[in-house]
């Protein structure tokens, strides 16, 4: 290294450091009323940190002396890819691995798994960036790529550059993301699916909350860099430039099964998504030279980790409830060690793969962990083909049902009196964005089920008529339970948005429960009423939300609970009497930062309150463009003028539209 890279190195670092630096304090002064640092010492390291931008050109994205704007689009547009990204060929064999290499050097790193990126940047802004999709058409995704946690929006390289990278979600953010939420039906199953979901959001407030990071893997152009016929040194210069590459080592046929040995041990505490690694020649010349095949590059190949197999026995077949009713089938076996743990279950899915794989109690399996994590059944060895479908639910005994939904059969329970489901269903209605009953855990409300004393929501405002019985339960003592009964009475206070969401009717979430409140004018009783081809009509409610809600809203049981439950209950709406819809019928955009409010949420919610709607970009049918910076030559701003769209300041809005 010489020593110019050398300093460059460390200008990098020591941006990081400040960028983690500073925001930390941020944090803790306006998040949690603490100050780890005085005014001064902030303010010498953000003079510091706007320097070494300045001279390296390199500036993150989540760096403190940018404010990366948050924005929601009706849709993702499509883009076509200059060339075609073709997948990768693939080997499980070390010897096959090693032999690929034919003498020749090459570059081993990580095959993240995640959303793969194509970026490109101009004039050292990033100007574009675009998911793989299906390798020809992708979708453009700039706006969420701005929120990526290292991804650097500005580099000190003024070309064209274009690279691919693999935009992921740790491990660690993964579970930190899926602790939050309560329903542990609703969480995550894998960090790719999170990432995925994150990077194709239509708001890039939601992806910017996810801690999606950037690991470049390929440069493809970079506009006169002579990069000297080597791999290396193209991952050297997106180093240089601010962004953190995917780990890689050079290798030869000498050294690339002990290599190969090196990331095997790394893989059990990584923290960053890894499906196996890649294998690409350093010679950028002769890897072009061989050319490709109809599906495959020949420059790169793919390692995929051999499985680690265990034989073992099926001792049962577990049936397991949830709150929708629908049964999932748990393979359980003798124990085995698979990867450095003890696994002794795994999930069967449905009842397509349990038919598939032909289990019978007492059958020989193999077992592995797909992607050295998740437990699944392999194969099984004898096949027999005995498990019985229950007929009866495991729980209740009530009776089952297989459905059929896109070729996949599936086991429901269909007594709505099942007792899991009613676990389930009043875990998801004491849950924070329901109705926020702090202290009932799934294992308590359980207990509550079990001993009579929550057979309905109503009950849970009454939990004072059985306080002797609770104090002397394990576990709770008289200022536990009185805690409880605090807390049901603090939950009266709620809105009909989380009213409707606690219900749990099947497909509607909190952002769908808001959006049906709002165009009913949170009148509960027009809610009941409404039909199917109404709510449809409704933007952003399609025939399957409109068909849960009403055949729900149609149960006289449920009218019945409801019934029930309401009294207990101080709903506050927003007012919305005919005076205060001053921007009925308005539709507006807002872009830019603000400064009367604190987001533009808080300003969204306002005008909606008032009638109006915001949407996230400018059509014909926009009123007005809100935007503290007219001058701009933001796409928002281009579109508002070729469409005669008017373009205001956030004084403006307030002045014109609000009275203020």
């Amino acid at each position: 290294m010489t020593e110019e890279q050398r300093s460059m190195t460390e200008e990098q670092s020591r941006i990081k450091y400040l960028v983690e630096t500073l925001n930390a304090a941020a944090r803790a002064y306006y998040a949690e009323d603490t100050e780890i640092m005085s005014n001064r010492e902030y303010d010498a390291l953000y003079d510091e940190l706007e320097a070494l931008e300045a001279k390296t050109g390199i500036v993150l994205s989540n760096s403190p002396t940018v404010n990366v704007g948050y924005e929601a689009v009706e849709e993702l547009p499509k883009e076509a890819h200059e060339s075609p990204m073709l997948s990768l060929g693939k080997t499980k064999s070390r010897e096959e691995l090693r032999d690929w290499l034919q003498g020749h050097e090459a570059l081993l790193s990580w095959k993240l798994d995640g959303l793969t990126i194509v970026l490109t940047y101009r004039e050292g802004k990033l100007a574009k960036a675009v998911t793989r999709g299906n390798g020809e058409i992708g979708e453009v995704v700039t706006n969420n790529a701005r929120t990526f946690r290292n991804l650097p929006l500005s580099i000190a390289f003024q070309g064209e550059l274009v690279l691919r990278g693999e935009a992921v979600i740790t491990y660690s953010d993964f579970e930190k993301i899926n602790a939050q939420i309560e329903d542990v039906e609703a969480r995550y199953k894998n960090p790719r699916n999170l990432c995925s979901g994150s990077v194709r959001q239509l708001n890039n407030e939601i992806t910017a909350k996810r801690n999606v990071k950037l690991y470049a893997f390929t440069l493809v152009s970079a506009e006169g860099v002579d990069f000297q016929n080597s791999k290396e040194k193209q991952f050297d210069f997106l180093s240089s430039q601010g962004f953190e590459v995917v780990e890689h080592v050079k290798v030869t046929e000498d050294n690339i099964l002990e290599a190969i040995e090196t990331f095997e041990k790394k893989i059990e505490t990584y923290d960053i998504p890894s499906d196996g690694l890649v294998l690409t020649y350093e010679d950028i010349a002769y890897g072009q030279s061989l050319g490709r095949t109809a599906k495959f590059p020949r420059d790169s190949i793919a390692f995929k980790w051999a499985d680690e197999l265990r034989e073992t026995r099926l001792l049962e077949i577990e049936w397991s409830p949830s709150r929708t009713g629908l049964i999932n089938p748990v393979a359980i076996f003798e124990p085995v060690e698979l990867e450095g743990t003890t696994v002794s279950r795994a999930s069967v899915h449905n009842i397509s793969i349990l038919r598939g794989l032909r289990l019978g109690i007492g059958d020989r399996i193999t077992v592995y962990k797909a992607n050295m994590i998740i437990p699944q059944i392999a194969e099984n060895l004898t096949g027999s083909d005995t498990v019985e479908i229950p007929a009866t639910c495991p729980v209740c005994g009530g009776p089952t049902q297989i459905r059929q939904v896109n070729e996949v059969q599936s086991l429901y329970c269909v007594n709505e009196d099942c007792p899991a489901k009613k676990i389930k269903a009043f875990t998801l209605f004491t849950s924070r964005d329901a109705m926020n009953i702090e202290g009932l855990s799934e294992a308590t409300l359980e207990k509550f089920i079990d001993r009579g004393f929550i057979r309905e929501y109503a009950d849970l405002f009454h939990l004072d008529r059985y306080q002797e019985e609770i104090t002397r339960m394990e576990g709770f003592g008289e200022k536990s339970c009185q805690n409880l009964i605090n807390s049901a009475d603090q939950a009266r206070n709620t809105t009909l948005p989380r009213l409707i969401y606690a219900l749990g009717i099947a497909n509607i979430g909190a952002a769908n429960a808001k959006m049906l409140c709002r165009h009913f004018d949170y009148d509960l009783e027009r809610l009941k009423q409404a039909d199917v081809e109404e709510l449809s009509a409704i933007e952003g409610v399609g025939e399957v939300i409109a068909t849960a809600f009403v055949e729900y809203m149609r149960n006289e049981e449920n009218l019945e609970k409801l019934d029930r439950l309401v009294p207990e209950l101080s709903i506050e709406a927003p007012r919305l009497d005919g005076e205060s819809q001053t921007l009925a019928g308005k539709v507006f955009v807002i872009t830019g930062s603000l400064t009367h409010y604190g987001s533009r949420n808080e300003l969204k919610e306002i005008i909606e309150q008032k009638g109006g709607k915001v949407t996230g970009s400018v059509t014909s049918k926009t009123d007005c463009l809100i935007n503290n910076d007219i001058t701009s030559t933001s796409s928002k701003n281009k579109k508002a003028k070729e469409l005669n769209i008017p373009i205001i300041t956030e004084d403006q809005f307030r002045s014109e539209y609000l009275g203020l």
